[in-house]
């Protein structure tokens, strides 16, 4: 019985594993890389709309990433969604395309980039521990309702620790990977 109660939370758990590693493939690491840009909302025709959905994005170069939107009439929009974003990128629109030099990064820079990585990292966990807890809330919540013993309560709340374990350990490693990435000039 707690078994059930346990597996409809896993894909919550997977859920946020998977936001981690968006979240985390975000974050500059002076290489190139589609992700970077693909989710910057463009005011296209009146509507926001992710950039994925109106252009292809490329590395044609380990530093550069083109955007060459279906629609050219797009294009000033997508500049300027790149220069009012966060990202502190110089976007170059040539009339076909938008090309973006992705610049070195500074040692302060590459620290604060793993500082982001660590608050994000710590995002997870915490999603993880409030699954953990919504988990235990049930099963506490069925040993009183009398479905399952106070013995399999125990065995559910090891098997949950177990999980999120299983789950920080993961987090740990997508974050340590990112940090070498981030500070490897």
């Amino acid at each position: 019985m707690y078994n059930d109660i346990i597996n409809l939370h896993k894909d919550n758990l997977d859920g946020s594993i998977e936001h981690f590693k968006g979240e985390a493939g975000k974050i500059r690491t002076g290489r190139a890389n589609p992700s970077l840009v693909e989710d910057l909302l463009v005011d296209y025709y009146g509507a926001k709309t992710p950039l994925k959905q109106i252009a292809s994005i490329n590395t044609p170069e380990p530093r550069t990433i083109s955007i060459q939107p279906w629609d050219r009439g797009a294009l000033a929009a997508i500049e300027g969604a790149i220069r009012s974003s966060d990202l502190n990128l110089n976007p170059m629109n040539d009339g076909i395309l938008v090309r973006i030099n992705i610049p070195m990064l500074t040692e302060d820079r590459r620290r604060e980039m793993v500082k982001v990585l660590n608050q994000k990292a710590e995002e997870a966990r915490i999603a993880v521990r409030s699954i953990r807890e919504d988990v235990l809330k049930e099963v506490k919540d069925a040993e009183k309702a009398g479905d399952i013993s106070e013995d399999d309560e125990f065995k559910a709340k090891e098997k949950v620790q177990e999980i999120v374990d299983e789950y920080n350990k993961k987090i740990e490693e997508i974050r340590a990977k990112k940090e070498v990435e981030i500070m490897t000039v």
